[in-house]
């Protein structure tokens, strides 16, 4: 008898094992599974728990180049100092991302500060134009009220912007948004390659139209649902659909290869948008080493150095992890 109670008594234990693991997968706060950002979320949440039992950091980016290569220099600088990682880069736009963070199914991932201008919308929005202001505000108000804790910025303005092909910059004589928008408005041919978030976004396209007094029609938009210029840029390039335009980063390395000038920007519509990585406050204090660590490094990532790096991707093919190994090496950081 004590035998089979035993027996009984395990398989108790193992069923109400297996219900609790099937209960944990769902994750409150997530956005709802209809939504087509669930999946990507959910397949992160699905293995939150037992990532941080473990210990791990789990890295997160956006689905961009320049994404995807600052997420290797901070999972190779981490791995180089003892704490490991999960590589979770390239997970999706601004939206998706934010949400895991806040979510805690990523602990980590670089962020732009001009961004705190969604992030915090009743903040004055000539603060985001100011690359300290900017950055000191979304510092205090993301610990303050997410604890999130943002490390130092890398001093390259990593600005939206519109670009446009050499050959319709040199016809029409388009040199700002200025010029453009006079072109637009008397009904010059213009067709522009961006993505969705730069379509929708009250400080993207809208923020342009608005101050400079144009408006694009949904025939004039080719929209991607990535945020990736290399897609946007070569579009324009190579004239895809009649595309002439092209949302653009400011520390993108393939616009003079393609033949794209980028449009001046002369009313400063634009926040600034410096890189800088942040970490969940809890993980930070398990790990408050990563400022030490990952610091130094964003201090070297100048304007063009970024250029540079991005460029090897989106031109030369080469895969991040790489131009990430091969600059941490150059300067030293994995030594």
């Amino acid at each position: 008898m004590k035998r089979i109670s035993l027996h009984c008594m395990i398989l108790l234990v193992l069923i109400s094992i297996t219900l609790v693991a099937a209960c944990s997968r769902e994750i409150p706060g997530t956005i709802p599974a209809s939504t087509p950002a669930s999946s990507a979320i959910a397949s992160i949440g699905a293995s939150s728990t037992s990532i941080q039992s473990q210990g791990k950091v789990t890295v997160g980016s956006k689905i961009d180049t320049e994404g995807g290569l600052l997420a290797q220099i901070m999972i190779l600088m981490l791995q180089k100092n003892g704490i490991q990682t999960i590589d979770k880069s390239q997970l999706g736009p601004t939206q998706i991302v934010r949400q895991a963070i806040l979510n805690n199914q990523i602990d980590t991932y670089p962020e732009y500060t001009g961004n705190g201008s969604i992030f915090f919308p009743n903040v004055d929005p000539a603060v985001w134009k100011n690359a300290q202001q900017g950055y000191n505000e979304v510092k205090i108000l993301d610990q303050q009220q997410n604890n999130i804790i943002w490390l130092e910025a890398a001093p390259a303005n990593n600005t939206w912007a519109i670009a446009i092909t050499k050959a319709l910059s040199d016809k029409e004589n388009l040199h700002n948004l200025d010029d453009f928008a006079a072109y637009v408005n008397r009904g010059g041919l213009v067709k522009l390659a961006a993505s969705d978030e730069f379509v929708t976004s009250a400080v993207a396209l809208p923020a342009f139209e608005k101050a400079y007094n144009f408006t694009l029609m949904q025939s004039q938009l080719l929209t991607f649902s990535g945020g990736n210029t290399a897609q946007t840029e070569k579009a324009a390039a190579d004239g895809t659909s009649g595309v002439n335009a092209a949302m653009a980063y400011g520390t993108d390395g393939s616009l003079a290869a393609l033949n794209l000038i980028v449009l001046d920007d002369p009313k400063n519509v634009q926040p600034v948008y410096e890189p800088a990585p942040i970490v969940r406050g809890s993980v930070y204090n398990q790990y408050p080493q990563m400022a030490n660590i990952l610091n130094p490094v964003f201090q070297s990532l100048t304007l063009t150095t970024l250029q540079t790096l991005n460029s090897q991707i989106a031109l030369q093919g080469q895969s991040a992890i790489s131009v990430a190994q091969n600059y941490l090496n150059s300067k030293g950081f994995l030594k």
